[in-house]
């Protein structure tokens, strides 16, 4: 049964909640593609909500691609194939279980192809504001540490301003994306033992490359801190994952 948001979680409303545990069924397994969900006022009875926070909830999935509606119909679980898998709730889901490697793998290669691109653009065109803002968000990863919902927030806004700073309008709106799946994987690596190597050098490395305008110098470094960060999670890159950027 859905848990309804207590006195203590007034930022998360009912239809949310809702959205959110059903959201991870979907994603984990519980429903399959193809499954139809019971009637809307059997489904509102069951969870003890009104119809209206159920309608919600069920748009709320349906706008990710999880969830079809159809006259007749009724409700069901869409291929995983529609799913909005860069949707920053969507992310969220998934890690709320154990998702599977080739997924985590799959995420690291998107980032590999988006993010030393990224970072060469932006060597060319980052704003000094820019720079100092990923310099700031350096600085409170090293004090605050990866292991802090602090130090997380500022890796996520280094590689979110990193993005932006490329100045390429659609890529730049990836950020949010790649932030969720910063954050994501970030938290991932921690579950089983401490982080097995500081990662602040290796951004260092990226962000002193960007500050004197290097970019392939940039491209490189960025690939190889990814390279790290999917070893760290002993999940050695097989040849289709292979982060490095060719000569």
């Amino acid at each position: 049964m859905t848990k309804v948001p207590s006195r203590d979680e007034p930022s998360l409303r009912i239809h949310q909640a809702v959205a959110r545990d059903l959201g991870i069924a979907i994603v984990s397994g519980r429903y399959q593609p193809g499954d139809s969900f019971i009637g809307e006022i059997e489904y509102a009875e069951q969870l003890q909500i009104s119809r209206t926070a159920y309608r919600e909830a069920i748009r709320i999935l349906a706008a990710k691609g999880l969830l079809e509606s159809r006259p007749k119909a009724g409700t069901r679980v869409t291929p995983r194939s529609r799913w909005n898998l860069l949707d920053p709730d969507i992310l969220a889901w998934m890690f709320a279980g154990e998702p599977d490697e080739a997924f985590i793998r799959d995420l690291f290669e998107l980032r590999g192809i988006i993010e030393p691109a990224a970072a060469a653009l932006a060597a060319e065109r980052r704003s000094d504001a820019e720079l100092d803002a990923m310099g700031t968000a350096l600085d409170a990863m090293q004090r605050l540490g990866l292991a802090t919902e602090e130090g997380r927030a500022a890796d996520q806004k280094f590689h979110r301003v990193l993005l932006q700073a490329s100045h390429n309008e659609p890529l730049a709106t990836l950020a949010s994306s790649v932030g969720a799946a910063v954050e994501w994987t970030t938290r991932f690596k921690q579950r089983r033992r401490p982080l097995p190597r500081d990662p602040v050098p290796a951004h260092k490395a990226v962000y002193q490359a960007i500050a004197r305008r290097q970019p392939k110098v940039a491209q490189l470094r960025m690939a190889e801190s990814l390279r790290m960060a999917i070893e760290d999670m002993d999940m050695v890159p097989n040849q289709r994952h292979n982060l490095l950027p060719g000569p």
